[in-house]
């Protein structure tokens, strides 16, 4: 059995954190690491985008810019996503993809399993979606998002803690006449978050259930990012996540 590094909740710029992702990668591809499991925060707040998306045609760069609010293109597919410093905790799982099942339904399926397990943790059952999706509630609780490049497999997702409907709507690109009071009451009739279920559960409540979920049956050891993990990402950022050639690339 593989032994994991389990790297504690951080808190990273949007290039940083999507930068730490292929960094990581990239050592576990060479086995310079050990199989990944990271937990992170975005400050400040960001939207981030799928691969194939278009930064214009998704979000209101201008808004984001004087709010500032970051923006980062993904090596993930997907569509654009709103992540608010203290609404969501976020987690990437980075490791050799023998180590899970070929199919991409079924490797979601293993991976979503350990959020699943996590929110029963503290008392909110829910139930894994296909493809991508976590339900609880009747509601999507958690987005995910997995790429599988040289050998690796990466899959990263965030946990709602908390939902602010109305900022993330004003960052997004929806036309301006679906945005009303309707509107956003039928996006919280199919969105809830951790606090909507149970506002007495605490953010360190939820991070401590994910870990213990994620390590569940594994060996594995707390740890910190390499020196080298750390150059590459930081030459990542300057290179690629933090520079428009990247983030405007369609």
């Amino acid at each position: 059995m593989p032994k994991w590094r389990v790297i504690d909740l951080t808190v990273n710029t949007a290039a940083m954190n999507m930068a730490l992702d292929e960094a990581i990668s990239e050592a576990a591809r060479t086995k310079a690491s050990l199989p990944t499991i990271r937990f992170y925060k975005w400050l400040p707040s960001a939207v981030s985008i799928g691969y194939f998306q278009s930064l214009k045609d998704e979000v209101d760069v201008d808004l984001c810019k004087r709010l500032g609010v970051d923006f980062v293109r993904r090596r993930t597919g997907g569509g654009a996503v709103y992540h608010d410093s203290n609404g969501e905790l976020t987690y990437s799982v980075i490791a050799h993809e023998a180590m899970f099942p070929k199919g991409i339904t079924e490797s979601y399926h293993l991976i979503c399993g350990w959020i699943v397990d996590a929110l029963g943790r503290i008392g909110i059952p829910a139930e894994f979606k296909p493809i991508n999706d976590i339900i609880a509630a009747g509601k999507k609780i958690s987005g995910n998002a997995q790429t599988r490049r040289k050998g690796v497999l990466l899959q990263h997702g965030t946990i709602l803690y908390k939902l602010d409907v109305a900022t993330m709507f004003s960052l997004l690109k929806v036309p301006k006449e679906k945005i009303s009071d309707k509107f956003i009451a039928d996006v919280k009739q199919r969105v809830t978050s951790v606090t909507d279920i149970n506002s007495q559960i605490s953010e360190q409540q939820l991070k401590e259930a994910l870990v213990a979920a994620f390590t569940e049956g594994k060996e594995f050891e707390f740890g910190a990012l390499t020196e080298n993990e750390k150059a590459t990402a930081e030459k990542l950022v300057k290179e690629r996540y933090a520079a428009d050639e990247w983030n405007f690339l369609r």
